[in-house]
């Protein structure tokens, strides 16, 4: 979340990122973020006065009791009773306003970074780089939700039988090929200097405002409701919750992990062609990197994220573009995200692979994760994540782009990991 002294101190430059944002009613509740900040500071300068009063006047008793002068002592210990009820009232009020302060910072989205373009939609995207020819494919080509028929190795039909639309069943080669998948991204994390990790999929409710999915995403989560728990719609979830509370040297900085975990999300989108067969799904298998930095390095870091996943995309042979997200159409903790599109010969259509986002002290924050330099004092850290790789729109476009009338060939990266080359 937003810092209450960032909103001070700059409150035209966050007010003017909120706006190309479309943030509504940007100013009238940075207005009430500072009033309540201003309530919270003037109630503790309230309790703090009488406070001192109350220790003023418990040195009086002392002195007088020493002296015999009983009476007055008497007297004056009626006005400490008054201001234990003040004090009490105004540690109340105190914590009423950080209470309605913090429920209020949770509802602002982040600052978008200087560079971000304005916008309101996915059209309003900037496309910073193409790489890769489009395919050209045969007379005759299929969509992949056809060549998973064809080729028996994704099941929708199964996957309703058991659980609901949205969750496939992969058999075979195409189960082969996820796992491939998985451990080739795996496998290229840890060349690359990243740390595995395997963390929960279930998590709890502060975690989830830690990263920032509750309460933006609320609705959009599975919830395990005995338990109180939430099935995670990233790694990144659990990974970057697990500095929650954490103080850093710099030395530790930067922290670089990946994990792998199925993913969970309950919006499986409208009809149509456009979230047709892997497209969209409540479950998917996902590789995620995380990054702790230092502040004065996230962005190179940013640059570094979005060049590796550029990186796997080239070794599959996919072709893909990088946009950097309009204000309208980024996350809501971000504060400067690159999206990854691969080019779907079959749908002849860009389908979104990855996402990769600096969300400066956003999380931090949240997380109280911070770092302590060589002065000693503490600063809260940067963190970043990205999709490295998201599977079901990948295994859609190598199936898609790389079929022949005989079959489907593989990327030569995955022969070794599939044990074939073809399906």
């Amino acid at each position: 979340m937003l810092l209450v002294n960032q909103i001070r101190e700059d409150y035209a430059g966050v007010l003017a990122g909120l706006q190309k944002r479309n943030f509504h009613n940007a100013p009238s509740i940075l207005d009430q973020v500072i009033a309540l900040d201003d309530l919270r500071k003037s109630t503790q300068s309230q309790r703090d006065q009488i406070q001192a009063e109350a220790n003023t006047i418990s040195k009086q008793i002392g002195v007088l009791m020493k002296e015999g002068r009983a009476e007055e002592a008497v007297a004056i210990r009626e006005r400490t009773s008054q201001i234990k009820e003040q004090i009490k009232d105004l540690e109340s009020q105190y914590s009423q306003a950080e209470e309605d302060l913090k429920a209020l910072l949770y509802t602002i989205p982040n600052v978008p970074h200087s560079s971000v373009p304005k916008g309101k939609s996915a059209e309003d995207n900037e496309v910073v780089l193409e790489n890769g020819a489009i395919p050209e494919l045969f007379e005759g080509k299929l969509p992949h939700w056809e060549l998973i028929k064809k080729y028996d190795i994704i099941d929708f039909d199964l996957g309703v039988k058991i659980a609901g639309a949205g969750f496939p069943v992969y058999k075979g080669k195409g189960a082969r090929l996820q796992r491939a998948l998985i451990n080739f991204f795996l496998d290229e994390a840890l060349a690359a200097g990243y740390t595995e990790i395997q963390p929960p999929i279930l998590v709890n409710e502060d975690s989830g405002y830690g990263t920032g999915q509750l309460p933006d995403k609320e609705g959009q989560m599975y919830f395990a409701t005995a338990d109180q728990l939430y099935l995670i719609p990233t790694a990144e979830v659990p990974i970057t919750n697990l500095y929650r509370d954490v103080i850093l040297s710099e030395e530790d900085l930067p922290i670089r992990n990946v994990g792998y975990t199925p993913c969970f999300r309950r919006e499986a989108g409208s009809w149509g062609a456009h979230v047709r067969g892997l497209n969209r799904l409540h479950q998917f298998d996902k590789v995620e990197v995380v990054q702790i930095t230092h502040p004065e390095k996230s962005y190179e870091t940013l640059e570094s994220m979005s060049s590796y996943v550029q990186g796997l995309l080239q070794k599959l042979e996919l072709p893909y573009r990088v946009l950097r997200l309009c204000g309208g159409d980024m996350g809501f903790t971000s504060a400067l995200t690159y999206d990854m599109e691969v080019y779907s010969a079959a749908q002849e259509r860009w389908l979104e692979v990855s996402s990769v986002s600096n969300f400066e002290t956003y999380q931090a924050n949240r997380l109280k994760l911070r770092f302590k330099g060589e002065d000693k004092k503490t600063q809260l850290a940067h963190s970043l994540n990205g999709s490295a790789l998201a599977l079901p729109r990948i295994v859609a476009a190598i199936l898609e782009n790389n079929q022949t009338p005989d079959g489907i060939r593989m990327p030569k990266v995955l022969h070794s990991y599939l044990g074939f080359d073809s399906i």
